[in-house]
């Protein structure tokens, strides 16, 4: 996990090089930032569209963010050409980490039997990191905002990123995987593992977009929040996947939303 994380941020400094490069030949600017907020993760745990499971499921996410400027030009500050795409989208790259502890919520945990008891001491965590990019668009003029102190730069984004999971599963009655700790659907072999849970690390894409605003705090600084939905490309990164084709209801991938605050310099 480690090895993968430094990986990451290797990954990180080799995009802002390009970048900076780019910034050379075509007279970009730069912004970077922090961001950080509630992570409501979507998982096998619980029960859909159930409010008691989205508001217990629920971890923390923080990341560093850079972006690309194509309406200024830091080395002359000066502006670029106007153009609609200059003056409209920003290009966001990103390196972030969150993580979620689960647990099972909803109707069949509060029976007494030993189903549901196996449910309500059945836990779990994932860890995530994940790195990548999205296009934002800005409807309107990002110039405009730019020079106007207490204004609200609204938008909308689209990526895509690539992450590094680590996640567990485990009981309070003891090691999972036999009938007397285990709810019977999660002892079907599911995919290639034997079971429907894993305690395991693998990584996975994902589609990213935002809805969000920023503030102009000052000449050179913002302040923003948004709205993220992330879905992932494998139902295996909350470690829990009871078998598809035996039980229906769990069939979709994990996903996520995250409403996080964050904090943007302008570079000079």
């Amino acid at each position: 996990m480690l090895k993968n994380n430094w990986l990451n941020v290797l990954i990180v400094f080799i995009l802002l090089g390009i970048s900076s490069k780019t910034n050379a030949q075509f007279g970009f600017s730069h912004e970077i930032g922090v961001i950080a907020g509630p992570v409501a993760f979507q998982s096998d745990y619980g029960v859909r569209h159930d409010l008691e499971t989205n508001a217990g499921n629920t971890g923390t996410g923080v990341g560093i963010i850079h972006y690309l400027n194509f309406s200024y030009k830091a080395e002359c500050n000066c502006y670029t050409p106007e153009t609609y795409f200059n003056d409209h989208f920003k290009l966001r790259s990103e390196l972030s980490y969150n993580k979620t502890n689960f647990e099972h919520f909803g109707e069949w945990v509060n029976k007494n039997s030993l189903e549901a008891r196996q449910l309500r001491e059945m836990k779990g965590e994932s860890a995530v990191t994940n790195i990548g990019m999205q296009l934002e668009y800005f409807p309107f003029s990002i110039r405009d905002f730019t020079a106007t102190i207490g204004s609200l730069g609204p938008f909308v984004s689209l990526g895509a990123q690539f992450s590094n999971y680590n996640t567990k599963a485990y009981s309070t009655m003891g090691p999972l995987g036999t009938p007397l700790t285990t709810y019977p659907k999660y002892l079907t072999p599911t995919d290639d593992r034997q079971y429907g849970f894993s305690t395991e690390t693998g990584t996975v894409w994902s589609i990213v977009s935002s809805v969000g605003t920023r503030y102009k705090l000052a000449p050179l600084s913002d302040l923003m929040i948004d709205l993220r939905f992330q879905y992932y490309f494998s139902d295996w990164v909350d470690g829990l996947k009871p078998n598809p084709d035996l039980y229906k209801e769990n069939k979709a991938n994990d996903w996520l939303v995250w409403l996080n605050v964050g904090y943007i310099y302008y570079l000079q």
